[in-house]
């Protein structure tokens, strides 16, 4: 999947058609490296996303709401204060380039109009959203970069605005015969496809694979390998998608493998996928936000809760740590029970036992052979000492047993606790999801607790995840610990199903039955959500095991989402996205 010149320059032809001409209404800030316009255009509005996202740069329109921060950051102030109201005068993708730039005309200070330029810079994780003045100076820009950061082109405040550095690229748009004969002359030792991607801006390896395909030539033949027949149709085909890229006719389209997943995205069609299933759509921008939908999620959670498991994981650490350090102690006082024996048998034989002896040999009487044992004597001690010492040591290692007993269980418990949230934080579905977490660990100690200030409390809660099976059947699966307690132990009813991975941290998930019996496929359904919602997600024959929510007990002082059941079965399930994607549609 590449986000290369082809893709942006179909985004800046539907950008220009949609809203040039158009003034900008609102504009918000939810991300750190991202901003949505609304912008009014021919009598419609349409919010336009630019994000500067170091995995998902990317642009688009979207019809969907964005969270927004309560206290809108510093760099969409000074957007509001420029831009805002501001007409958008021109928009452009400098020769292919992954740049976009759009030139607003808006009044300044003085009353007078001028025309600023937001630049959009997609390039991985150097990706950058910077305002500009009428003089090319900065006003403001995402991320600051400093001469720390990069000795090659400083980005910061009241600086002159400079180009990326060229890549000393071609232009496609510029392509003729008697260069591109040139270029093969002076890369007889690259493949087709380097030939390509690494001479004309714009072109990512995909699209010069896809050209090779067309030109019907092998994408990793060395270009010293091929006839001049095949060079000229490789020509031909990238003279093809020149015209098509000139011409503005996208046809946006995104292709499946035999399983199932995303290979590539494109807006154009993609012959080399031929007899695969695709998927169309009718806007670049379509394509886009369906394809980083769940990409972008991802990452963003993963910013977000960064800092959870770093703590969960730490914690786990501790407890791993712990653990191991219990098996050695118990590993230690194994043999307790035999320093009770020997205490036992020099007692019973303390007047045949001399002080000075080193060691004495006597018979077991508590074994049915009579078998000799022999032991181990301080010299400086009487035989009476020596047994009392062996006493000592056996009651020592008995009460450490007792208490390593406790402990283990304790820490077996806290083990499982933490590896449960761990798995509720991979299952965040939102800012509440996350924020409920950080409750949950406050509770329990593991976050210090902060004093929030007055009316800064909230009692909003997140909602479980409801599903409705192919029979009707409402089930209902919780994200973290505190929803697990509360569908297990308050929402469900005696008679309802209650189902969860077997010794994996996992949701508990609740089939409400409202006391009919439950069909196999319902069953399934609910069996594969329980899966797929738990440490369990990637792995087959996950078992999960159900019952009726009457066998559920939670013990008294156990943590958050802790239970104990009886009279259960156990179903083996290989959970997929694709399954928990049809359960959702039904």
């Amino acid at each position: 999947m590449a986000f290369d010149g082809i893709t942006i320059s179909a985004l800046v032809s539907e950008v220009k058609k949609k809203v040039l001409g158009g003034r900008i209404d609102k504009i918000y800030q939810p991300e750190s490296d991202e901003i949505v316009m609304n912008i009014r255009s021919l009598g419609n509005m349409y919010k336009l996303v630019l994000s500067a996202n170091p995995s998902h740069p990317r642009l688009f329109f979207t019809s969907k709401q964005h969270a927004n921060p309560q206290n809108p950051p510093l760099f969409c102030m000074v957007l509001r204060k420029h831009l805002q109201s501001g007409k958008i005068v021109d928009v452009i993708q400098p020769s292919l380039e992954r740049i976009v730039n759009i030139y607003v005309e808006s009044m300044n200070e003085m009353g007078d109009y001028s025309v600023k330029k937001l630049v959009l810079e997609i390039m991985g994780r150097h990706s950058n959203l910077i305002l500009v003045d009428e003089d090319d100076r900065v006003l403001d820009c995402v991320k600051h970069i400093t001469h720390d950061k990069s000795s090659v082109r400083e980005v910061l405040p009241g600086k002159g605005y400079e180009l990326p550095p060229s890549q000393h690229k071609r232009d496609i748009r510029d392509l003729s015969y008697e260069d591109f004969c040139l270029l093969v002359e002076d890369n007889r030792d690259r493949k087709l496809q380097q030939l390509i991607y690494t001479n004309y801006t714009g072109i990512a390896p995909q699209t010069a694979d896809e050209v090779c395909y067309r030109a019907k030539v092998d994408s990793s033949a060395v270009v010293s390998q091929v006839d001049r027949e095949a060079i000229d149709r490789l020509y031909t085909a990238l003279d093809a998608l020149r015209v098509f890229t000139e011409g503005e006719n996208y046809a946006p389209e995104l292709a499946y493998d035999q399983y199932g997943k995303i290979l590539d995205f494109a807006p154009y069609e993609m012959t080399r996928f031929k007899g695969l299933e695709i998927k169309n759509f009718d806007t670049m921008s379509e394509l886009i936000e369906f394809y980083y939908a769940h990409k972008d999620f991802v990452y963003r959670m993963n910013q977000k809760t960064q800092d959870l498991k770093h703590l969960i994981n730490s914690n786990i650490e501790r407890c791993v740590r712990k653990k191991e350090i219990q098996q050695r102690t118990m590993k230690e006082i194994e043999n307790r029970d035999t320093y009770q024996l020997y205490g036992e048998l020099l007692t019973a034989n303390i007047y045949s036992i001399q002080k000075g002896m080193t060691s004495v040999t006597v018979p077991n009487y508590y074994s049915e052979n009579m078998e000799e044992v022999t032991i181990p004597l301080d010299s400086e001690l009487t035989p009476s000492e020596n047994a009392q010492k062996y006493f000592k040591k056996y009651n020592k290692e008995k009460r450490t047993f007792a208490a390593m007993q406790e402990q283990i269980a304790a820490n077996d418990e806290e083990l499982e606790y933490l590896e449960s949230v761990l798995t509720s934080v991979e299952t965040c579905q939102d800012e509440q999801d996350i924020k409920d977490i950080r409750e949950e660990l406050r509770n329990e100690g593991y976050i210090k607790h902060i004093k929030q200030q007055k009316g800064m409390k909230s009692n909003k809660k997140s909602a479980p995840m409801h599903f409705v099976s192919s029979d009707g059947f409402d089930i209902y699966v919780g994200k973290n610990n505190k929803q697990n307690d509360e569908l297990t132990l308050h929402f469900a009813k005696a008679s309802d199903i209650w189902l969860h991975t077997k010794n994996i941290p996992g949701s508990h998930v609740i089939i409400v039955t409202e006391g009919k019996p439950v069909p196999d496929s319902t069953l399934t359904q609910a069996a594969t959500l329980a899966a797929y919602y738990s440490k369990g997600q990637n792995s087959a024959l996950v078992p999960v095991d159900y019952t009726e929510k009457r066998n559920v007990k939670k013990p008294g002082g156990a943590k958050p989402g802790l239970v104990i059941y009886t009279t259960n079965k156990t179903a083996y399930i290989t959970p997929t996205e694709e399954a928990v994607k049809a359960i959702k549609q039904l």
